[in-house]
């Protein structure tokens, strides 16, 4: 399970991915939209499972942070983006989102 970190500026998120650049970490990413019925609940989900261990979900939504839906080209919500040292994965099918975070 992760640990829910709900971004609220672009710098935060630029901090995340270059450190995550230098480092090769992983680090996920899942995008919302706080008028959408499904990643409400998705979110929720979330909050209720989360455990303190050291894998951060990295939470950004349209409305504080809608550059970044640009940037990472997202068209369909919940887009969850898992960065590795050499690959991007990125999923925005439902189903797959949830069998992504282990939910």
């Amino acid at each position: 399970m992760y640990n829910p970190v709900f971004l609220q500026s672009e710098n935060e998120l630029n901090k995340i991915l270059k450190a995550q650049k230098r480092t090769g970490q992983h680090v996920s990413i899942l995008f919302v939209s706080l008028w959408d019925q499904w990643c409400n609940d998705l979110v929720d989900t979330i909050k209720a499972t989360a455990l303190d261990e050291d894998k951060k979900l990295y939470i950004v939504n349209s409305f504080t942070m809608p550059h970044a839906f640009v940037i990472f080209n997202t068209t369909k919500l919940p887009h969850l983006l898992k960065l590795g040292r050499d690959k991007v994965r990125s999923e925005d099918y439902l189903p797959l989102v949830y069998k992504g975070l282990g939910l």
